[in-house]
């Protein structure tokens, strides 16, 4: 659905950029938008490789999985509805450490892990269960203490104190994630 909401801008941007006669103007763009975005992967790719390998030694290490058992009080209040003994909490509580460092790259895996292992016991496969719904929240509107991700590029285009984010970062993750699932509580209790 995404595709398609940003095929329809683009071709609504380009026609009005033929129409009103700046087609060079919109080949300068679509070429200019395709190095841009390269230079960025190109950019960004160290610190990716440098997390997700991070990530990775601390799966392997047990790292994770000794977050995880820390963790696990508090997620079994937000998910009742899992047992204790769910793979998916792990993976759950991986998605938190790695989107509270601002790795969304290194939490996405986990994150798809966690969905699946929710998916297993769904007995509605078409339909989201409460579980998953509160993942979702948590993870969209998840606690960042450190933005590396953000930090990262705001080193990039040269900001003169990039870490100055962190803050409001932690301020607007926090309260964006109460809300959230304060949100879903109170919607669950309502159904």
């Amino acid at each position: 659905m995404v595709n398609k909401i940003w095929l329809l801008f683009i071709l609504i941007g380009s026609f009005f950029m033929i129409l009103t006669g700046n087609v060079a103007s919109l080949n300068e763009q679509f070429l200019k938008g395709g190095l841009d975005g390269i230079k960025l992967l190109w950019d960004m790719m160290p610190l990716l490789v440098l997390w997700s390998g991070i990530m990775n030694n601390a799966q392997e290490s047990g790292l994770l999985d000794k977050f995880a058992n820390l963790m696990k009080p508090f997620l079994k209040k937000l998910f009742p509805s899992l047992p204790s003994s769910s793979k998916a909490l792990g993976y759950i509580a991986s998605n938190i450490a790695a989107n509270g460092l601002g790795l969304g790259s290194a939490a996405t895996p986990f994150g798809l892990k966690a969905m699946a292992e929710m998916q297993k016991d769904n007995p509605k496969q078409d339909e989201a269960t409460p579980a998953m719904v509160t993942f979702l929240i948590l993870n969209t509107a998840g606690v960042t203490i450190i933005p590396t991700t953000v930090i990262a590029m705001r080193s990039m285009y040269h900001s003169a104190n990039p870490s100055e984010i962190i803050i409001t970062g932690v301020l607007a993750t926090i309260c964006s994630s109460i809300a959230g699932l304060l949100f879903d509580y109170f919607k669950r209790r309502r159904l």
